[in-house]
């Protein structure tokens, strides 16, 4: 499927996205996905962590009857 793109028409795309949005703009666009990955991975985390405890309760009433 890539077979037809070669390395030079990647590098020549990047120079066109480079002249369009500028390095700063790039740049910031980087931190803000960088930012958001961070912050989709910790909410994954304590949702990972909360529902581990949800399930330990029920099972705890489960038990328990």
């Amino acid at each position: 499927m890539l077979s037809g793109i070669s390395p030079w028409s990647i590098l020549l795309i990047l120079i066109i996205v480079v002249v369009l949005f500028g390095t700063k703009k790039l740049r910031n666009v980087g931190s803000d996905l960088g930012t958001a990955i961070k912050s989709f991975k910790k909410s994954s985390k304590e949702d990972d962590a909360s529902s581990k405890t949800v399930s330990a309760k029920k099972s705890a009433k489960e038990d328990s009857k």
